[in-house]
């Protein structure tokens, strides 16, 4: 690679997956134009999940699962949470295997996602965290190597099977976890992984033990309120 094409390479991983997605938008309409004299990109196209991961090549775990998470954790973003979380737990649980490359099997292959939303979700990435993103850099490379990302790979099982519960409060926060230990495993940073997993862990860890406490509340006052009538 030449210092100039090396140059122009996207830095940060939001940058590279929005690099990824743009050829894929659908051409705008022959004779149609913006109002800013620009052809519109049509919101119509659709990238699978198989194309996607294809695309992602080097650290292609860290960007899918990056990609995969930032629907779940930005707010009033709908369809997209339920159409990734499957596959979130399914590439958590091939790190813990200790595969080195991403592998889906066809159903999820297939499954198409839309491009114009996913750019749409990176960019309002960018305007609210992309700040973040930015004091990512290599820290502590050891704790991001083969063996590592194995153990990675466990504990990020237990935040993507929360996204994958359709029920209140248990995707943004999660989906915050996996994201930062996603951005942390694309920039060998360490400290973003760890940061990420405890704020997943600890959220799970408090739905647990805090839902049933809470749904036992609610029967008893209920109970109560129809004792008292």
């Amino acid at each position: 690679m030449s210092p100039h094409s090396a140059s122009k390479a996207p830095r940060g991983a939001l940058a590279k997956i929005e690099a990824i997605l743009n050829p894929h938008l659908d051409p705008a309409p022959a004779g149609t134009q913006a109002a800013d004299g620009q052809l519109p990109a049509g919101g119509k196209a659709t990238i699978t999940l198989g194309e996607l991961s294809d695309l992602m090549e080097e650290r292609a775990f860290g960007l899918l699962l990056l990609v995969l998470a930032l629907p779940c954790c930005l707010p009033f973003v709908y369809l997209l949470p339920q159409l990734v979380a499957l596959p979130m737990v399914v590439l958590a649980v091939q790190m813990a295997s200790g595969r080195r490359a991403p592998w889906l099997p066809e159903t999820l292959r297939k499954r198409k996602l839309p491009v114009a939303g996913l750019l749409d979700v990176v960019a309002r990435a960018k305007r609210y965290g992309g700040w973040l993103e930015r004091l990512a850099h290599p820290r502590f490379p050891g704790l991001t190597g083969d063996r590592a990302t194995r153990i990675i790979g466990v504990l990020l099982i237990v935040p993507c099977l929360s996204i994958l519960v359709p029920l209140p409060l248990t995707n943004t926060v999660p989906g915050i976890g996996v994201a930062l230990a996603a951005v942390g495993l694309i920039e060998r940073d360490a400290l973003f992984v760890l940061l990420g997993l405890i704020i997943g862990l600890i959220w799970v860890a408090i739905l647990a033990i805090g839902g049933p406490a809470l749904i036992y509340f609610l029967i008893n006052f209920l109970l109560n309120r129809e004792a008292a009538v």
